[in-house]
C-alpha cells in the first residue's frame, strides 16, 4: 500500500514538472572591462502556446546597462531571450530578478552581480596608429566647409539692408502727399455713394465732409485741424501760409457753412452741397501744388 502511494506521488510530480513552465537564465561573464560586451540568456520551457509578457525590447535591464541587442525567439513550447549589453561605469552592478508573466503565472530569474573594471593603466601610453597628415585645401574646399555660414551671413546683411530701406523710404512713401491725396479722394467717393445730397440729408453730409477734410489737412499740411475749432483753424492756416489763398477760401467757406448746418442755423440746397463737395475735391487734388511751392520757398 505504501509503495502505491509513493509511486502515485512520484507520478504526480513527474506530470506536474512535465506540464509546468521552467525558467532558466545564464550570464556569460560576471567580470567585465569597461565597454566589454556581455550576454544574458533567458529560457522558458513548456510554454504550451501561452503568451509570455515581459519588459519591451531594450528596456529589460536597469539604467547602467547599455543594451546593444535584444532578440526574442518563441515557438509552441519554448521561449528564449538573448540580450547583449555593455557597462561604461566602473563598480559593482546588479541585474535584479527579472519577471516574466506566462499565462498569468509570474516567473523570476535569479539576480546577478557584475564587477566592471577599468583595464587601462595610468602609465599606459596611447599612440596614434598613423601620424597626422597635412592636407592642402583649395578655394572650393573652403567654400564647401563654410558655405552655409557665408550664406547665412549674407542673408542677415540683406535683411538688415531691407529693414533700413523700409524705415528710410517705406514709411515716407506711406505718408507721402500722393498717398494722402489718393486716400482722401477714395473717402470722398465713398461719401458721394451714400447719396446724402440726393436725399437731402445735409447734416450727415457736412459732418462727414468736414471730418474727411480735417483729417486730410492734418495729414497733408501737418496742422492740428483735427483738434482746433473752425475759427482757430482758419486763423492758423492764414498765419502758417502753407495753403494757397484759393484753397484757404474754399476750406473757410465750407467749414463755416458746415458749422451753421450742424447747429441747424442754415439749410443748404442740393446745388450748394454739390458745389461744396466739388470744391473740397478740387482742393484735395491741388494740395500737392501747395506743398511743392512750400518746398521751393524753403529751399530759397
Amino acid at each position: 500500500m505504501k509503495l502505491k502511494k509513493i509511486l502515485f506521488i512520484l507520478s504526480f510530480l513527474i506530470c506536474a514538472n512535465a506540464f509546468s513552465q521552467i525558467l532558466s537564465s545564464k550570464l556569460e561573464k560576471k567580470t567585465l572591462a569597461l565597454g566589454e560586451v556581455n550576454r544574458l540568456i533567458i529560457k522558458i520551457d513548456n510554454v504550451h502556446d501561452l503568451q509570455v509578457v515581459a519588459a519591451p525590447k531594450n528596456e529589460l535591464l536597469p539604467f547602467h546597462f547599455e543594451e546593444i541587442k535584444d532578440s526574442i525567439g518563441q515557438n509552441q513550447n519554448f521561449y528564449e531571450r538573448k540580450i547583449e549589453f555593455s557597462v561604461y561605469d566602473e563598480g559593482k552592478f546588479t541585474i535584479p530578478e527579472l519577471e516574466f508573466n506566462v499565462g498569468g503565472k509570474i516567473l523570476k530569474t535569479i539576480p546577478y552581480e557584475i564587477d566592471v573594471i577599468n583595464t587601462a593603466q595610468k602609465a599606459d601610453q596611447i599612440n596614434d596608429i598613423m601620424n597626422n597628415k597635412e592636407v592642402k585645401l583649395e578655394t572650393k574646399d573652403y567654400w564647401e566647409l563654410y558655405k552655409f555660414y557665408i550664406l547665412a551671413a549674407l542673408a542677415v546683411i540683406a535683411l538688415i539692408i531691407a529693414i533700413i530701406m523700409f524705415i528710410k523710404w517705406g514709411r515716407k512713401s506711406k505718408s507721402s502727399p500722393v498717398v494722402a491725396t489718393n486716400q482722401t479722394l477714395k473717402e470722398l467717393d465713398s461719401l458721394k455713394k451714400k447719396k446724402y445730397i440726393e436725399d437731402g440729408n445735409f447734416r450727415s453730409f457736412y459732418v462727414e465732409l468736414i471730418e474727411i477734410s480735417r483729417t486730410f489737412i492734418a495729414k497733408q499740411y501737418h496742422l492740428p485741424a483735427d483738434v482746433l475749432l473752425t475759427d482757430d483753424l482758419i486763423d492758423v492756416m492764414k498765419k502758417n501760409n502753407t495753403i494757397s489763398q484759393e484753397n484757404e477760401k474754399i476750406v473757410e467757406d465750407v467749414f463755416l457753412r458746415g458749422d451753421l448746418v450742424k447747429f441747424a442755423k442754415t439749410f443748404p440746397d442740393q446745388v450748394t452741397m454739390e458745389k461744396d463737395f466739388a470744391d473740397i475735391r478740387d482742393f484735395v487734388k491741388r494740395s500737392s501744388k501747395d506743398l511743392e511751392f512750400e518746398n521751393l520757398r524753403k529751399d530759397v
